[in-house]
């Protein structure tokens, strides 16, 4: 499979960059952030298949869910950016929606709180079997509009 970006034929992921959900390469994977890895079938390619794959996520709701419980517990931010050891305005930011945790950082906050951040996101894909090498990338768009 290609890279949605470069085009660079490797290991795959799933990542969002600027609001979409893209499959690069882990080159481009570090313009936005890394949903989860591509898996690749391995059976016969010439028949169009589809197939299911399981991704972890951070809740869409994850601002509200993280402010309701700390309040609940009667913590300040500042108290609870001191048990993170994170700054009191990463915790600001990601309860007013303006930053999105890592699923590292989520499932830190799931141990603090108790709550569950994270969630298993399954995803069909339909594999056909026309050639990667027929299907454009973003860099090629860029190509052709430059050209």
């Amino acid at each position: 499979m290609q890279c949605d970006m470069c085009g660079a034929e490797s290991m795959l992921v799933h990542a969002k960059i600027e609001g979409t959900e893209l499959t690069v390469c882990k080159k481009c994977a570090g313009y936005g952030q890394v949903l989860g890895r591509v898996r690749i079938r391995t059976d016969s390619p010439d028949i169009p298949k589809s197939s299911v794959e399981r991704i972890q996520a951070v809740k869409p709701d994850f601002a509200e869910v993280i402010r309701r419980k700390r309040e609940s517990l009667g913590l300040t931010q500042k108290d609870f950016a001191k048990k993170l050891n994170e700054k009191e305005s990463l915790i600001h930011k990601i309860e007013t929606g303006g930053f999105e945790p890592s699923l590292t950082m989520a499932r830190k906050f799931e141990r603090v709180l108790g709550i569950t951040l994270v969630e298993q996101i399954e995803e069909k894909h339909e594999t056909s079997a026309k050639k990667s090498s027929d299907q454009l990338t973003i860099g090629d768009l860029i190509k052709i509009r430059k050209g």
